[in-house]
């Protein structure tokens, strides 16, 4: 049964799936999806009773000619201290026309990179053209991937990142300064990284906000990667009151997920109305930002659709080399 299954590391995905085709894998997830294509089960997210983890299962599939992705993981957010991811997962690809399994890899790659590659997505259809300067929230491997994946959507010219730890804080600028040719300064408070900036890229794990609404900028975009469960708020309502869109990736699943989203429909500042879909945007259906004054904020609570993109763009990478 498993002689003809791929079985692949995160070495190997990070290999197969480069920033620029984790980029075009997102693309594709969030135009069938905007189109009405794909197939979009709604997902699982379970607080454990024992801890502060997360278990989450996603399932879905992209089109015809790809078959069902299923991911399972786990959200540890104890890891940071250690140095580790936060996120950990399994990702299970099955052949379109019979079912069989056709792949297993590691899921902690694919989310680091189509969780980035689809943020770079949202900044390339949302913020203006000419957003140059970056700031991120956070210091670890989603807050690093996203200034990778960013700077190929826009010609960066300044990164501030900041995170509660200075050692941590530093380490990432020094990193991504020395990969990217960029200039990143590690920014002694989120008030001092946000303020001026024309993006912002929220990556914490935080259940109290790290971004505020009196920081904004004119014209700024807003990205928040972290408010994936009702408990985690990484940006305050006046973010959002503020907005002139409010940018999500599925409208039902942020509306039960999207922390700052369930408060501000449970409080009447929104309406499920006033939720845009990201695909929409994307396939010109819906429209985000009216004017380059406009503040946009992007929420992402991330789709199984995200995970069978990627996933089948590390199949198809992979089985060309074997060709």
């Amino acid at each position: 049964m498993t002689d003809d299954v791929l079985f692949l590391s995160g070495q190997q995905v990070a290999r197969l799936l480069d920033t620029d085709a984790a980029i075009a894998s997102q693309r594709a997830a969030f135009a069938a999806l905007g189109a009405g294509e794909a197939d979009l089960p709604a997902k699982i997210m379970h607080q454990s009773r024992f801890d502060d983890s997360v278990v989450f299962a996603y399932l879905s599939r992209l089109s015809a000619d790809t078959g069902a992705v299923a991911k399972i993981g786990s959200v540890n957010p104890g890891n940071a201290v250690a140095g580790l991811p936060t996120i950990h997962a399994v990702v299970t690809v099955l052949d379109p026309v019979t079912g069989r399994l056709a792949a297993v890899m590691d899921g902690t790659a694919v989310t680091t990179l189509r969780t980035a590659a689809a943020s770079a997505v949202a900044v390339d259809v949302l913020a203006t053209p000419d957003s140059a300067d970056l700031a991120v929230l956070g210091s670890g491997t989603q807050a690093l991937a996203h200034v990778r994946a960013i700077a190929r959507v826009r010609d960066l010219k300044s990164v501030r990142l900041w995170s509660p730890t200075p050692e941590n804080r530093a380490r990432a600028a020094e990193t991504l300064a020395a990969e990217l040719g960029l200039a990143v300064e590690a920014a002694d408070s989120a008030e001092q990284a946000v303020t001026g900036a024309s993006v912002v890229a929220a990556c914490t794990l935080s259940t109290t906000p790290v971004v505020r609404g009196e920081w904004l900028a004119p014209g700024c975009t807003v990205v928040s990667v972290g408010s994936f469960e009702p408990t985690r708020r990484e940006v305050d309502t006046a973010v959002l009151r503020r907005s002139a869109a409010v940018v999500v990736d599925d409208p039902a699943t942020a509306a039960g997920h999207a922390g700052p989203v369930v408060d501000a429909l449970a409080t009447g500042l929104l309406t499920a109305d006033d939720l845009v879909a990201l695909g929409g945007v994307l396939t010109g259906r819906l429209v985000a930002r009216a004017g380059p004054a406009d503040i946009v904020y992007y929420n992402s609570v991330g789709l199984g659709i995200q995970d069978a993109a990627a996933a089948w763009a590390v199949v198809e990478a992979a089985k060309g080399e074997q060709r």
